[in-house]
C-alpha cells in the first residue's frame, strides 16, 4: 500500500499534465518543480517512464533512489511505489473539450439565471478547466471547499453581488447538468 496520500498522488499528475501540455519551457519547468516540491513533502519522487504502451508517472519513495537511480537491494515493498498512466489521461480530458463543455454550461447559466451567477459559474470553469482539466459538474467536495476558501476570494475579484450569490451559483451549476451538488 502507497504511503503517499492520494490526493498527493492526484495533484502529482495533475501537474505533471500540465508540464507536458505547455509550450513554454519554463512553464514546464515550474510545474515540475512544483510537483517535485510536493512529493518531497512525503519523502516521494517522481519519474516518467516512457516505453511503447505510451508514459507513466511512477511515484518511488525517496529511500530506494541513489543519486536519482532507483537500487533495487533497497526496494522492500514494491506496492509502495504508484504508478499513473499518462497517456489515457484517466479522469482528465483534454483542455479543449473540458472548456467548450463548460462554456456551454455558462451560457446556459446566464440565459436562465443571469450574468451574476454566469459569471461566478465562469470563474468556476476557469478554476475546474485549468486546475482539475475536468468538466464543472464532476468537482468534488474538496474541489468545491478548494474554489470557495482559496480560489475565489484570490483570483475572482467578485463584485458584492457575485460574492453574496456564488454559493448559489454553485448549486445552478450542478442543477444545470442534471447533478446533485457534492454539498
Amino acid at each position: 500500500m502507497p504511503e503517499i496520500p492520494e490526493d498527493v498522488t492526484d495533484e502529482a499528475e495533475r501537474l505533471t499534465m500540465l508540464a507536458r501540455r505547455v509550450g513554454d519551457d519554463d512553464e514546464a519547468a515550474a510545474y515540475r518543480e512544483r510537483r517535485d516540491d510536493l512529493l518531497d513533502s512525503h519523502d516521494y519522487e517522481a519519474r516518467v517512464r516512457e516505453d511503447d504502451h505510451g508514459d507513466t508517472l511512477v511515484l518511488y519513495p525517496a529511500e530506494w533512489l541513489e543519486e536519482g537511480t532507483v537500487r533495487v537491494e533497497r526496494i522492500d515493498d514494491t506496492d509502495r511505489a504508484v504508478e499513473r498512466d499518462l497517456t489515457a489521461g484517466g479522469e482528465q480530458e483534454e483542455w479543449e473539450t473540458v472548456e467548450a463543455h463548460n462554456r456551454d454550461v455558462v451560457a446556459r447559466i446566464r440565459d436562465e439565471h443571469g450574468r451574476v451567477h454566469a459569471a461566478n459559474a465562469r470563474a468556476f470553469a476557469d478554476f475546474m478547466g485549468n486546475h482539475r482539466s475536468r468538466r464543472m459538474e464532476t468537482a468534488t467536495a474538496d474541489d468545491l471547499n478548494e474554489f470557495l476558501d482559496d480560489y475565489y476570494p484570490r483570483n475572482v475579484w467578485p463584485t458584492p453581488e457575485q460574492a453574496d450569490a456564488v454559493e448559489t451559483s454553485l448549486e445552478l451549476v450542478f442543477e444545470t447538468v442534471g447533478k446533485r451538488s457534492p454539498l
